[in-house]
C-alpha cells in the first residue's frame, strides 16, 4: 500500500515533527541516489545493444519486480530471460502479468534502439516455455520512434487525478479501449475498489506485498525493486513508529486505515479508464499487451495525460474469482481475456521509481 507524500501528511496530521532546520538536514539525505541513478545512466552507453538496454531497465513491471536477465554473448543479439526469483505466486500464480511486464521490457528495448537507427527483431521463446522469453536481434535501418521522446519523463501516476474529462484521442484509441462515459466509470470505480480491499485484506496477497516493502533509503539503496517507501516525509513516520510492516499486515490498526482512505480517495478520483483485451491468453498474447501498455504509457505521457494499472480485478487467484468475472463481463466480448486496466487522467508528475542498475541484470555477457 505505498503512499504519497500527500497520504504522508494525512498520517501525520499536517504537523510538525522534526525542527525546520532539522528538517530541512534531514530531506537532504533521504534521496535514495544510487537507486535512482539508472534514469541518469539512461542513454550514456556507446555500443547500441547496452544503449538500448539502458532504458529498457525503465519500463513499467508488476511491483517494480524488473524481472529481467540479459545475455550479451552473441554479437548484435541479446538474449532476454524472465528472473522466476522475482515471481508474485500469490498475486500472480501463472505469471500472466510478469510477462506483460516482458512485454513492456521487450518495447521499450525496440523503441530506445530505433534512437540509433537500430531494428529489433524479436523471436519469442525460441526454446519454448522453459527457455527464454525472446533472442532479440539488432540490426541497422530503423526510423527514429517518436515515442523515444518520452521513455524518461513516463511514470505510473499514483496520485489523484484532476476533475477534468479525458477525451479519447485516435492515438489513444488505437491502443487501448478508452472509456469515459459516466456510468461506466462509475461502475469501474466501485470494481478497482472492490478488488483492491480484496487483495488489501487477503492475507496471504497482503503479505506478499508488505514483504516487498522498502522502507527507507538504507532498504531502498540495497534493494531496489519491489515497492519503495522513501523520502523524508515517509522516513520521519518511520522514525516516529507510524509506518511499521507490522502495522502495514493489520487491517484494524490506525496506520493501514489511513492508507485505505488514501487509496479510496485515490480511486475516486478517476475521469476514465484505459483496458487492453485480447482474443486468446497465451504468452505471445500476454507479451503483446505488455508491448502495447508501454506504447500506451508512452503516448499518455506525451499528450500529458497520465496512466495508472488497477489490475487487481484480473488477478487469477480463488478470493478474486468474483470480481474477474466481473471485469470480464464489463470489458470484454465472450472468450476474450483483459490483459490490463488502467486509471486515466491529468494527474502531477510523480517521482521516478528505483532500478537495479543495468550491470545486475547482464548474465554471461
Amino acid at each position: 500500500m505505498p503512499l504519497s507524500r500527500r497520504g504522508a501528511l494525512t498520517l501525520i496530521g499536517g504537523g510538525a515533527i522534526l525542527a525546520a532546520g532539522g528538517a530541512a538536514g534531514f530531506a537532504l539525505t533521504r534521496t535514495p541516489t544510487a537507486a535512482l541513478a539508472p534514469w541518469s545512466a539512461a542513454g550514456e552507453y556507446r555500443e547500441p545493444r547496452m544503449r538500448a538496454l539502458s532504458y529498457a531497465i525503465l519500463a513499467p513491471n508488476p511491483h517494480n519486480r524488473q524481472p529481467w536477465a540479459v545475455d550479451l554473448t552473441i554479437p548484435d543479439r541479446v538474449v532476454i530471460w524472465r528472473d522466476e526469483t522475482k515471481d508474485l505466486p500469490e498475486t500472480d500464480p501463472y505469471d500472466r502479468q510478469l510477462t506483460i511486464g516482458m512485454g513492456c521490457f521487450l518495447e521499450q528495448l525496440a523503441v530506445a534502439a530505433s534512437e540509433t537507427g537500430h531494428r529489433v527483431a524479436f523471436d519469442l521463446f525460441p526454446d519454448g516455455a522453459d527457455g527464454p522469453v525472446a533472442v532479440a536481434q539488432f540490426s541497422d535501418g530503423a526510423a527514429r520512434d517518436p515515442l523515444a521522446a518520452h521513455m524518461l519523463d513516463r511514470r505510473s501516476c499514483k496520485e489523484p487525478f484532476a476533475d477534468r474529462a479525458v477525451e479519447p484521442t485516435p492515438a489513444l484509441s488505437a491502443l487501448a479501449d478508452i472509456h469515459t462515459d459516466p456510468d461506466r466509470v462509475a461502475r469501474l470505480k466501485r470494481l478497482t475498489w472492490d478488488a483492491w480491499m480484496v487483495e488489501a485484506t487477503t492475507p496471504r496477497t497482503l503479505n506478499e506485498s508488505v514483504d516487498l516493502f522498502r522502507l527507507g533509503k538504507a532498504e531502498i539503496e540495497a534493494n531496489p525493486d519491489g515497492i519503495d517507501l522513501g523520502g523524508p516525509f515517509l522516513e520521519t513516520l518511520m522514525l516516529v513508529g507510524a509506518l511499521t510492516r507490522e502495522g502495514q499486515r493489520q487491517p484494524g490498526s490506525s496506520e493501514f486505515q489511513q492508507g485505505v482512505a488514501m487509496y479510496r480517495e485515490m480511486l475516486q478520483a478517476t475521469p476514465a479508464y484505459a483496458v487492453l483485451r485480447s482474443r486468446g491468453n497465451g504468452r505471445r498474447e500476454q507479451i503483446e499487451a505488455g508491448r502495447r501498455w508501454l506504447r500506451l504509457n508512452l503516448t499518455t505521457t506525451a499528450l500529458g495525460l497520465s496512466l495508472h494499472p488497477v489490475s487487481q480485478a484480473l488477478q487469477e487467484y480463488p478470493e478474486m474469482a468474483e470480481h474477474y468475472r466481473a471485469a470480464h463481463a464489463l470489458l470484454a466480448e465472450p472468450g476474450e481475456t483483459v490483459q490490463m486496466l488502467g486509471r486515466l487522467g491529468y494527474g502531477p508528475q510523480s517521482a521516478r521509481s528505483p532500478r537495479w542498475p543495468l550491470e545486475a541484470k547482464i548474465v554471461n555477457g
